[in-house]
């Protein structure tokens, strides 16, 4: 009886299109938070912009716990704790692509203020990644096969020139391990140039993410998005804007390749 419920759980839910959310606070989303004016807390504003509506029937989020619930701002909420989160690009994205990917599972695990160094193969934060990508493939609730990684990362290597020297090689050699890891060669890479950072070398970081010439990497422009006050952040608005970015990208490059995705990993 089990086994048939089981078969049955498995059949109420469709193979999911599984992208991953990673990087830093860009990518997990700081839209709409906010300092208290009475305290030096800060707290999200709540506000959901249409582009990022909840659809429990087609977009999902693997929680920190690994499993499949309905995706809703703030995504990372349980997976980038130590600060407080808001609106990111993941559900813009979702909702954008949803009608050509069917059911979307979104899998989060960006963190902020990390550098490249940081998501080196070993760390807590690469392994506990390539973990939960595992997770969400072989999901007895439903699982689903790995269609791209948007990754949104940089501004913590802005700060000093060998760092900024060393990140094209870093995000070639990340690119390569989670692709070995994964067991997905041609896995699609959708990364996002960076607006702004932390220290003088942004461009540097910029003309390394813009540069790359890797099979299957694509980059989006996130220069010219509307900052929050602390010109490091990206607006609600703008990171609807940029999940609309990665959803042109991700249509128009890797939608129609059957060969980009597999669920053995």
């Amino acid at each position: 009886m089990e086994l048939h419920n089981s078969t049955q759980r498995n059949e109420a839910q469709p193979t999911k299109h599984i992208f991953i959310l990673s990087g830093q606070s860009n990518m997990a989303g700081r839209g709409g938070v906010n300092r208290d004016h009475h305290s030096k807390h800060k707290h999200w504003d709540g506000v959901v912009p249409p582009e990022c509506t909840p659809d429990p029937s087609n977009i999902f989020r693997l929680t920190a716990h690994l499993r499949w619930e309905a995706a809703r701002e703030p995504l990372h909420h349980d997976i980038d704790t130590k600060k407080v989160c808001g609106v990111g690009p993941g559900m813009s994205f979702a909702n954008a692509v949803k009608e050509r990917a069917g059911i979307v599972g979104l899998v989060p695990c960006a963190v902020g203020g990390t550098a490249i160094k940081e998501w080196e193969r070993g760390t807590h934060l690469y392994e506990n990644m390539i973990k939960r990508v595992k997770a969400a493939v072989h999901h007895n609730g439903g699982g689903g096969e790995i269609k791209a990684m948007l990754w949104y990362q940089g501004e913590s290597d802005t700060s000093s020139h060998k760092d900024a020297e060393c990140y094209e090689a870093k995000m070639e050699t990340l690119i390569k391990n989670v692709r070995a890891d994964l067991n997905l060669p041609s896995l699609p890479i959708i990364q996002v140039a960076i607006a702004s950072g932390d220290g003088k070398y942004v461009e540097k970081i910029r003309e390394a993410q813009m540069g790359m010439k890797m099979e299957n990497v694509v980059c989006v422009d996130a220069k010219g998005l509307q900052l929050k006050e602390d010109h490091l952040h990206l607006t609600t608005q703008a990171q609807v804007q940029l999940g609309h970015m990665l959803a042109d990208a991700y249509l128009s490059n890797f939608a129609s390749s059957s060969s980009s995705s597999s669920s053995s990993v």
